[in-house]
């Protein structure tokens, strides 16, 4: 079984100018296998911090140590190679319309196919297999045909999750992966990941505005307040000081969430079809 890495951020800064601060000094670790939870207003860095890592966005200092490298400090031919092992989760899904959800899977190796293999359509046997083997893990085998464009965003989003997949990364960005989903088919989705990253021992960033939906299937919440890192601990430990610390003041105790309908949705078994 290959050996799987841990993510070091080690003071990672991204300050567009003296009074922009997006990111200031953010450090902190996930182990293989292990889920965090990023969580803040809006503004406070998440989405930021993620396109740190990958260098989508580049940071003003710091380092992301990541399979014995520094992503930060690597040129952009290495950087090419290093991203083939990180698998982005867009909110967005980020999914070719008009391509059938097999062909949108497959895309997650253009990488090492190359561009003109991938417009011609011809894909390696073994990567079209896996890329069945990866559908029917997300439940999505019978739709392999069907266009992009005919799905249901949860649908959509668990061909964007086999689609990161299909890189065989060594780590997950997620981004707001169920903003746009309904609260069933978010649950949903959130297990798939909890469930997929602890099958492969994957560490993964998930940038979460819905706090409950964090603390019930990530391992560690780490919350940011305007770029710097003002949580970092389990989801039990998110008391309403911390919420506070992270979010500012408001009354913590009231619950936004119907106890009934919460309890059917948890109860509602993972390979239910989505709607």
């Amino acid at each position: 079984m290959e050996v799987m890495s841990t993510l070091i951020l080690k003071g990672l800064t991204k300050h567009y100018s003296a009074s922009d601060k997006a990111l200031t000094d953010v450090s902190f670790t996930v182990e293989p296998g292990e889920v965090v939870g990023l969580i803040g207003p809006s503004g406070a860095g998440k989405s930021t911090l993620i396109r740190c890592i990958n260098r989508l966005t580049e940071p003003t200092n710091g380092q992301v140590i990541f399979s014995d490298k520094d992503l930060v400090q690597l040129s952009k031919s290495n950087l090419r190679q290093a991203r083939r092992e990180i698998g982005m989760i867009f909110q967005e899904y980020a999914l070719i319309e008009r391509l059938t959800v097999m062909e949108n899977v497959l895309s997650g190796r253009l990488g090492y196919v190359g561009f003109w293999r991938s417009f011609a359509r011809r894909y390696p046997e073994q990567d079209v297999q896996a890329a069945y083997a990866l559908l029917d893990r997300v439940g999505l085998l019978e739709h392999a045909n069907k266009r992009a464009d005919a799905l249901s965003g949860g649908q959509r989003q668990r061909v964007g999750i086999a689609r990161a997949l299909a890189q065989q990364p060594k780590l997950l960005l997620i981004d707001e992966p169920t903003a746009a989903l309904d609260p069933r088919t978010a649950r949903q989705i959130m297990r798939l990941i909890s469930e997929i990253c602890e099958e492969h021992q994957l560490p993964a960033i998930i940038n979460i505005h819905d706090v409950e939906l964090a603390k019930q299937f990530v391992q560690r919440i780490v919350g940011l307040q305007a770029g710097e890192v003002v949580f970092d601990g389990k989801p039990s430990e998110l008391n309403e000081d911390a919420l506070t610390k992270i979010y500012g003041q408001e009354d913590w105790s009231a619950s936004t969430t119907d106890s009934d309908e919460e309890e059917e949705i948890i109860a509602a078994p993972f390979t239910e079809a989505l709607a």
